[in-house]
């Protein structure tokens, strides 16, 4: 089966119960599935530069769950996540995308799971048709050989103080070169021009394909977030199968990169993907 068409589920689930997860989620060929029974592995599976996660499934009896979702949601806007909830007859999802009462009867957890994904699929076609992504797509048709320039100049008028193109040098080990970026003057003079492809942010986005929003204190960081010259940074993959880059976005304000805004961040990353693509062909 393709990389692109299968589900990575990463489930956390007491110790007890990893037989019925395992028969309940192998069955199904388009499932790619990682267990673990505590919320430090599943912290660490999450955090893996090397492994993929489109779906985190999580036991409420595992420990303190709300707080761990809470965090998550923002660590990893994109992540669908499942609550796992059999106490219950019904459950609201809170900072979780859907609960599943009864995981185990008529496939009712892998029946979520693949309409989640299937639902965030098309969530970003509908998208795909909004106006500004269609017109950053007309832009980068005209743009030449400075497709990542204006890419992240079309970014920032989104409302993002600082942003940035890290090009993908496929080195051994591969390196991350600043390519492109827009802000304020003073802080495009010390911007660093290469990021660690195994211990940085965009090291971490450039290997897993999957989006991240930072704040000082999150690891891995950026220098910019880091020492708190802005407050809050967002990291997307540019590329999926054959990855070009990475974007890096900043807004000056704490917590100011909500979900909604990194999924818009995608979108001109996928335009600015297919736009590249077709300019390694000609």
């Amino acid at each position: 089966m393709a990389e692109g068409s299968q589900i990575h589920v990463l489930a956390a689930v007491k110790l007890q119960t990893l037989l019925q997860y395992r028969e309940n989620l192998s069955q199904d060929s388009q499932i790619k599935l990682t267990l673990v029974h505590n919320e430090a592995d599943a912290r660490k599976a999450l955090a893996d530069s090397q492994k993929r996660t489109d779906v985190f499934v999580v036991d409420n009896n595992l420990g303190n769950v709300y707080e761990l979702l809470k965090e998550l949601r923002q660590t990893y806007p994109r992540l669908l996540i499942i609550l796992v909830d059999q106490e219950s007859d019904f459950a609201m999802p809170g900072h979780a995308d859907d609960v599943s009462t009864s995981p185990f009867e008529n496939d009712d957890l892998l029946k979520r799971l693949k309409r989640l994904n299937e639902e965030r699929s098309l969530e970003t076609l509908r998208a795909d048709a909004l106006p500004p992504v269609r017109n950053f797509a007309k832009s980068l048709r005209r743009a030449g050989q400075s497709k990542p320039q204006s890419a992240v100049e079309a970014i920032q008028e989104l409302g993002y103080d600082y942003v940035a193109f890290y090009n993908i040098v496929p080195t051994t080990p591969p390196e991350l070169r600043l390519s492109a970026q827009v802000g304020p003057s003073g802080i495009t003079a010390m911007a660093p021009q290469q990021q660690d492809y195994e211990n940085s942010l965009v090291g971490w986005v450039a290997q897993n394909g999957q989006s991240r929003i930072i704040g000082a204190d999150d690891q891995p960081n950026h220098p910019f977030v880091r020492q708190q010259r802005f407050g809050s940074g967002a990291c997307v993959p540019v590329g999926t199968n054959m990855r070009f880059g990475v974007i890096f976005a900043c807004r000056e304000q704490p917590d100011a990169i909500t979900q909604q805004n990194v999924m818009m961040l995608e979108l001109v990353s996928a335009q600015l993907a297919s736009a590249l693509a077709k300019q390694a062909r000609s």
